[in-house]
């Protein structure tokens, strides 16, 4: 993968996926043992960390309790031997945008969450690294201050315009900081590209699974004649997404679709299949509903879902024209925004 000069990556997935392994290679944490790595077309594979030219932001902060906030940000260049006035004037000058002048003489115990993390932040600016590695810095912060500091880390990096990796598994995040996003599952690239890249044409099942919130509606269903069997009902799916179909489908397609692209139809639209409400959210601005797809005249599952059978297809509707639970409607797909997978490789079709 390549990490343009400049860029804020960010790289998702679900825990256990790598993530941080590689934050940490990159910093040279981690032993690589196959492939290079290369900063600014040198390659640093072997090199150690400190000359690596790299500043690196802990999710825990990390920051040392017995010395000032002036002191914790300028100590990398203390031991780096940078002369006193010029650290000091970095110091000033990285507080001043990330609004901690008033506490440089108070101990880390003295700040809030926040207020720390902004430290930590500013420990890797007064550095002037080639690249900044973020690990998470927002997870121990609570939701509203989340959302305040991650628009002041993208602002700033924009400002600085340092080429920044950051990795987080809260795909909001990810889909309102990055100028593009990698999907890693298992330790396996699953896809890099533009946020709304990734939103529109996800590669594969789990990429489409895996952004956005609510999440897709993902079900395997059987193809009668061309369409796409659900439930008691047959929607049509585009020719060419059928072709691609393999003896290993065993006649069945993936369909996905997100919640904003279905909407309520007529009880006489050819194009509709029957869902039975069992949950409804009124939001004020939006309304959901949760639902199971009708199968022979009952509510039972259709026993092919690919993901756990609770899972409730959920559509976003009018709040001001909710349907009541218990009812049944019949749902309608926008064609043009519908997601479709071979079974066998989970690959895009469409």
């Amino acid at each position: 993968m390549e990490i343009k000069d400049g860029e804020f990556l960010v790289l998702v997935g679900p825990s256990g996926c790598g993530k941080s392994t590689t934050l940490r290679m990159l910093a040279g944490l981690e032993e690589v043992n196959k492939g290079r790595i290369l900063i600014g077309g040198k390659d640093v594979t072997t090199m150690q960390p400190k000359d690596r030219d790299i500043a690196m932001v802990f999710q825990n902060y990390a920051l040392y309790p017995h010395m000032t906030v002036a002191d914790n940000m300028g100590f990398a260049l203390k031991i780096a031997g940078t002369p006193k006035d010029e650290i000091r004037k970095r110091v000033e000058k990285a507080a001043e945008i990330l609004d901690l002048t008033e506490y440089l003489d108070r101990k880390p115990k003295a700040l809030s969450g926040g207020q720390r993390q902004r430290v930590a932040m500013g420990r890797a600016i007064v550095r002037e690294p080639k690249v900044f590695l973020m690990d998470e810095p927002l997870s121990n912060l609570d939701a509203k201050l989340r959302v305040q500091t991650r628009t002041q880390i993208a602002a700033l990096q924009r400002q600085l315009g340092v080429t920044t990796l950051y990795v987080t598994h809260d795909q909001t995040e990810a889909l309102t900081m990055g100028d593009r996003i990698a999907v890693i599952k298992l330790g396996i690239l699953q896809q890099v590209g533009a946020p709304t890249e990734l939103y529109d044409r996800p590669a594969n099942v789990f990429v489409a699974g895996f952004i956005g919130s609510p999440s897709m509606n993902i079900n395997t269903h059987p193809v009668v004649d061309g369409k796409a069997k659900i439930g008691e009902d047959t929607i049509s799916l585009p020719a060419e997404a059928v072709n691609k179909l393999t003896a290993e489908d065993n006649g069945q397609i993936v369909v996905g679709f997100r919640p904003e692209d279905a909407s309520l139809a007529t009880s006489d639209d050819p194009n509709a299949f029957s869902l039975k409400v069992v949950n409804v959210e009124d939001l004020g601005s939006d309304g959901f509903i949760y639902g199971n797809i009708l199968t022979d005249g009952s509510a039972a599952e259709a026993s092919t879902m690919m993901s756990d059978q609770n899972k409730l297809t959920t559509i976003r509707v009018n709040p001001r024209a909710l349907p009541k639970v218990g009812d049944v409607v019949k749902i309608k797909i926008d064609p043009s925004k519908m997601h479709l997978f071979a079974p066998s490789t989970e690959l895009r079709l469409n």
